[in-house]
């Protein structure tokens, strides 16, 4: 009943934090320089100065009504909660709202239309990290200190001292033919051929898994060191606790004892990165998805931000904190099953 209880509160505590989160976003953005407002008046002075120079002074004149007219076509002359209150029911939290950049799409179909890459990115990179470093970090556990562990310890650190996205400009050269003698394996760019639609079933989904293969291992190499020592320095001490000595002392062997017991609890730490799992779709690195110029969710957050699309902003914003909020609660629910001793009872 306890759990119940616990679970419930969770969940009604993240209207008032998903609230406070966009609020502050919402309140900074009003007061950055570069909005709408700035952006059509400086092309409005923009067009007159290809014209003639009578024009081009006329144009660059914005006069105070000429400014109120944009504001109010923006929204920008309404009081600020009455724009967050607009944003929140009426807009949807944003995604009915028209994108600034393409007036003819609202920011909803816009992110709909990269959800689908982002997705499978973020599955496939989450998935094969945790399948890679889950089993090694148990291996390097069982055999610490041993030649394995020292050899693949040195892999690990040289994969977490590189960044992601200089490992992914290498692999790019070394393999997508980008420079002149290298081997031309993997397309360089994009998430699909030009010709997708005309292959076969096998032959798109083969299409697809040579475009997401370098990005996915850059994503990989990313999150390897921390997943893996985690696993390794959780099962190590497990291993060491009295409970383990206690189930050796009754006969029991070493191997019951670790994959019968100190296995399931030192899944406990990694369950905490089981919350992303809610969260995939915008797993992918901006600067990795900007490097293989992948249409993902990561790379339109970014051009959103340059380009000042607020409503398209704002909408991933929203999104990502909701998904990221409920991937939490599923991280609590996670301890839970692994370990049901566990409660949430304050004390």
């Amino acid at each position: 009943m306890e759990r119940i209880d616990y679970f419930i509160k969770r969940l009604l505590l993240t209207v008032p934090t998903f609230i406070g989160i966009t609020m502050l976003c919402f309140l900074l953005i009003q007061f950055v320089p570069g909005g709408p407002v700035e952006q059509a008046i400086m092309s409005m002075k923009g067009i007159g100065a290809h014209e003639s120079p009578g024009a081009a002074g006329a144009a660059y004149s914005i006069t105070e009504a000429q400014r109120r007219e944009i504001e109010a076509y923006y929204g920008f002359d309404r009081p600020l909660h009455l724009r967050y209150w607009k944003w929140l029911a009426k807009d949807r939290i944003g995604m009915n709202m028209s994108s600034y950049r393409f007036p003819d799409k609202t920011a909803w179909q816009l992110i709909r239309e990269r959800f689908r890459v982002s997705l499978i990115f973020g599955i496939a990179g989450f998935v094969l990290s945790y399948l890679v470093c889950i089993p090694l970090g148990i291996a390097k556990a069982l055999r610490h200190n041993s030649a394995f562990d020292l050899g693949s310890s040195i892999v690990v650190f040289v994969g977490y001292a590189i960044p992601a996205f200089a490992f992914g400009m290498v692999l790019k050269m070394l393999l997508s033919g980008t420079v002149e003698g290298m081997w031309d394996i993997f397309p360089a760019s994009g998430f699909r051929s030009e010709n997708f639609d005309q292959l076969s079933f096998a032959g798109q989904v083969g299409d697809i898994f040579m475009h997401m293969f370098l990005p996915v291992l850059c994503y990989v190499i990313g999150n390897f060191a921390v997943l893996t020592l985690l696993m390794k320095n959780s099962l190590i001490e497990q291993i060491g606790r009295d409970y383990i000595r206690t189930v050796i002392a009754k006969g029991g062997s070493f191997k019951r004892a670790v994959w019968g017991h100190a296995f399931r609890n030192a899944l406990i730490p990694i369950a905490t990165g089981m919350s992303g799992i809610l969260t995939v779709m915008f797993a992918g690195s901006v600067i990795i998805e900007q490097v293989f110029e992948i249409p993902g969710m990561g790379r339109l957050s970014l051009e959103s931000i340059v380009g000042r699309d607020y409503p398209v902003f704002m909408g991933i914003l929203a999104l990502t904190s909701i998904l990221g909020l409920l991937g939490n609660i599923f991280s609590d629910l996670l301890y839970v099953f692994i370990d049901p001793r566990i409660n949430f009872q304050e004390n």
